[in-house]
């Protein structure tokens, strides 16, 4: 293998080693300089490169308590190939706990960036420059925005049959075909023909057992997919039970038709039936109440948990095309 290949950021990662990076491409108004920690670990045998990312929302906790988790429990660390973690991407977002750059950019609608572009572009530009041309597959972990909590799901390219084998390997609950979205990062690295997983469940500013616990076990199920290095005992150990992931061709979001207090009966997840009770909107004063009702047999993807909602607020996300 050539020696670029386990190069990163500059310095060679020897076989067996590992080392602790930093993407220092910027500074806050401050002049105080931030530095985006990058964790490399390389096994003793040559393999495939894994990218692991958290935290491309700075807001998105969850996707960078999966990958802390597993830097901190030392899954990182392969016997073949080599594991790229950055735990926080948007560190600026994650400072702010918000979820743009401090440009008011989205760094996940900017890619492959630009040199001589905003803050957010100039960053997207040196993670698809220093590091995308090293790796052979990623892992993007995400959350649901704002109140909306997602239920454990992977995102792939509807046409993307690599991706697909891969996301069934994963073991999520769900598998959502999904365009990809311009200028994002899954977007850039299939371009650059690299294969992408991208993770999303629960919300934002949140952190859920279950589905740190889902991701976590994906990833070592990636990795052991790969040859990376055998989980068995481990996977054992952190699955409570078998899931076969529920394929979703299509969904579609149902939207508040009032303003008022929302109240759902049901669960991310949960499969309802045409006509079934899905939850009400009432007004504050007591007078006003009107119920939500299935219109189709479908499967519950995301709940909006904002207690107070909009006419015409995506209140709930269903897959109504499963297989």
């Amino acid at each position: 293998m050539s020696i670029k290949k386990h190069k990163v950021l500059g310095q060679h990662i020897e076989k067996g080693k590992g080392a602790q990076l930093s993407l220092d491409i910027a500074k806050l108004h401050t002049r105080t300089k931030i530095e985006v920690p990058v964790i490399v670990e390389r096994g003793k045998k040559d393999g495939p490169t894994l990218l692991i990312t958290g935290g491309i929302h700075g807001n998105e906790i969850n996707g960078v308590e999966i990958v802390r988790q597993i830097v901190s429990k030392k899954y990182n660390r392969p016997t073949y190939g080599m594991v790229i973690c950055i735990p926080v991407v948007n560190i600026f977002g994650f400072l702010n706990q918000t979820r743009q750059f401090p440009d008011g950019r989205d760094l996940n609608r900017v890619f492959p960036g630009s040199l001589r572009g905003s803050l957010a572009s100039r960053f997207a530009y040196h993670l698809v420059k220093d590091i995308a041309p090293i790796i052979d597959c990623c892992i993007d972990f995400h959350t649901g925005g704002d109140s909306r909590f997602n239920a454990p799901q992977i995102r792939i390219d509807k046409d993307d049959e690599d991706g697909l084998a891969l996301a069934k390997e994963f073991g999520a609950e769900f598998i959502v075909k999904s365009a990809g979205r311009e200028k994002s990062f899954r977007e850039t690295l299939h371009k650059l023909k690299k294969k992408v997983l991208l993770y999303e469940g629960g919300k934002s500013l949140h952190i859920d057992k279950e589905i740190t616990n889902t991701g976590i076990v994906g990833a070592l199920r990636i990795m052991q997919h790969l040859g990376m290095r055998n989980f068995d005992d481990e996977i054992s150990q952190l699955s409570t039970k078998p899931v076969t992931p529920k394929l979703v061709n299509a969904s579609k979001w149902i939207r508040a038709k009032h303003s008022g207090m929302f109240h759902p009966i049901v669960k991310v997840g949960e499969k309802v039936s045409k006509g079934a009770e899905l939850g009400s909107i009432s007004g504050p004063f007591g007078y006003f109440e009107r119920k939500i009702k299935a219109t189709e047999n479908s499967y519950i993807l995301c709940i909006n948990q904002s207690p107070i909602v909009n006419q015409g607020d995506a209140i709930l996300h269903i897959a109504h095309d499963v297989e």
